[in-house]
């Protein structure tokens, strides 16, 4: 009909203008048909969602706490389009927006090598490293707002440049006064505040096993666990480790780390929920057994074709080609 504009369809899903009139347009998150009015389209990669949708996704990303840019939601999005600032700012509250910003700024020093936050309690001051320290080196940083001294390299107060950091033992729990965060499976997402609240206090931070505030083994950002159980996933690289003795569990899908060694029974469950969780590991993985040998007779009959179908068009060229270099009668 004149007047109307067809939606465009990429991948079977509505890619059109939000101002185009006519039929409803598809919400590539909901799969929901959405009033022309009532979608946003993308300013990067021009790809449409509804604003409810797209709104939801927002407050999502930037409650992750990680201040990395916000990309388009869509996997097979063909440039991955991120979100400008005004476009953020018009998905969410004024309060979301400024808590994204703050994000950002905390990522932006950690990832500095030139920039530490002050550790004193309170202060939320960014303070430059001298020049000519190197990553990792001790060096004293004088905080220009509460005139706090630190070391750059383990985060408390300043020690002396004849003293190394291993001697207060908190490297491992101090770390580099970054403000990155991670979330560890019955532990909490942990800010900039705490961390510099914390790393300033020797009581707080006690021994490795016990301190509140440790570093991912695997990618190195600061973690918080103040409840739930000892097997600990980073938020960052996704990584699984043992809260107390930092060992990885990424293969150890019945958590038998918790049956010997230092950490027996330091799982923070029951036996019971433990014994459960192990009959479920045990459970899923003779289910898929049990399949793959109920298809295996299928697999093989299907073997033969799926050969047959990958070698007809070779074949096929080479008789084409014994053809044409054949001599003519």
């Amino acid at each position: 009909m004149d007047g109307l504009k067809e939606t465009e369809e990429v991948g079977g899903v509505g890619n059109a203008e939000p101002g185009s009139e006519g039929t409803s347009i598809v919400c590539k998150l909901c799969l929901g048909d959405t009033a022309p009015a009532d979608v946003t389209a993308l300013q990067t990669c021009r790809c449409v969602y509804c604003t409810q949708c797209m709104g939801r996704y927002v407050k999502l990303e930037i409650s992750k706490g990680l201040g990395e840019p916000i990309t388009c939601p869509d996997a097979a999005c063909p440039i991955t389009g991120l979100l400008s600032q005004a476009e953020i700012e018009k998905l969410t509250s004024r309060e979301m927006l400024e808590t994204y910003k703050r994000f950002q700024f905390e990522q932006e020093v950690h990832l500095d090598p030139a920039r530490r936050f002050c550790p004193s309690p309170g202060c939320q001051a960014a303070c430059r490293v001298p020049d000519g320290c190197s990553p990792g080196s001790a060096a004293r940083v004088l905080c220009a707002t509460c005139r706090h001294e630190f070391c750059a390299a383990c985060g408390v107060a300043w020690h002396g440049a004849g003293r190394p950091c291993a001697d207060h033992g908190t490297a491992t729990a101090a770390g580099l006064g970054g403000a990155a965060r991670g979330r560890g499976r019955g532990g909490s997402m942990v800010g900039a505040a705490a961390a510099r609240a914390t790393r300033d206090s020797s009581a707080l931070l006690g021994e490795l096993s016990e301190a509140p505030i440790k570093r991912c083994p695997a990618c190195g950002v600061l973690i918080e666990r103040n409840e739930g159980c000892a097997q600990m996933m980073c938020g960052k690289c996704r990584h699984a480790f043992c809260w107390y003795c930092l060992q990885s569990l990424d293969g150890d899908f019945l958590l038998r780390h918790y049956d010997r060694g230092p950490c027996r029974n330091k799982l923070g469950h029951t036996r019971a929920s433990v014994l459960w969780h192990r009959t479920q590991v045990v459970c899923i993985f003779a289910g898929l057994g049990v399949l793959l040998i109920a298809a295996s007779p299928f697999l093989l009959l299907a073997a033969p074709c799926v050969l047959c179908a990958r070698c007809r068009p070779r074949c096929l060229r080479k008789r084409r080609g014994t053809d044409a270099n054949a001599p003519s009668s």
